[in-house]
């Protein structure tokens, strides 16, 4: 991945004010941008943090940012495509600012065809998101009709799929935080990991997100 050159204005959300104070969530996106750049002669002009959830399309932190780029003539960078927003008409508003977007965890999709990739991604994981939905809702119905009780069954499953993801996570701990030590990024540390053929917590491979889900879960136990 080439190096980057220009200037820069880093967006990182966090969805709750706790996180926001503790800085949980924070320092793996900031290393995610970084990563991403690559080195090179880039200028980090600004960073702006938004307390927010996902859901809502109103975020001042995000519009003074894509003011800063246009100030500067920057770039808006961002760790993660869902640190924005999966909602279509959010993202096309974002589109149509004229500000050229890049993804810590995307290739380069600046330009017109990026735009056209951005909005193409947005669309499925929203109708992705609709469509879990209302399977969700079809099985709850067909359950409700068999007379299976609901209610505590999810909260059940939600609070062993905790405990387990914390469990591999203390069982990853002294490996994963030595690599932390040793000044490797998130991406580095998910191809060490995967070079010492590491089981992730959940199966699959490793990537820097999952690294940073790891570190969070250690730093919040």
């Amino acid at each position: 991945m080439t190096a980057h050159r220009g200037r820069f204005v880093a967006y990182y959300r966090v969805s709750t004010d706790k996180q926001g104070k503790s800085g949980l969530g924070l320092e793996a996106q900031r290393e995610a941008v970084n990563a991403r750049l690559n080195g090179g002669p880039w200028q980090l002009v600004g960073e702006l943090t938004e307390i927010e959830s996902g859901r809502r399309a109103e975020r001042p932190q995000l519009s003074s940012a894509l003011k800063a780029c246009k100030k500067h003539k920057a770039k808006l960078v961002v760790a993660k495509l869902d640190r924005l927003s999966r909602n279509t008409r959010f993202l096309l508003t974002l589109i149509e600012s004229g500000v050229d977007v890049l993804f810590a965890d995307l290739p380069d999709v600046t330009g017109a065809m990026g735009k056209f990739i951005l909005t193409q991604m947005a669309a499925v994981a929203e109708l992705e998101a609709g469509l879990i939905g209302e399977r969700t809702k079809a099985a709850l119905a067909a359950a409700k009709r068999r007379g299976v009780r609901l209610g505590a069954t999810g909260a059940e499953r939600a609070k062993r799929f905790k405990a387990e993801a914390q469990a591999r996570a203390n069982e990853l701990s002294h490996t994963v935080r030595d690599l932390k030590k040793q000044g490797l990024s998130l991406r580095a540390i998910a191809a060490e990991l995967t070079k010492r053929r590491v089981p992730t917590p959940r199966g699959g491979a490793w990537h820097p997100q999952l690294v940073a889900r790891v570190l969070e879960r250690l730093e919040v136990a």
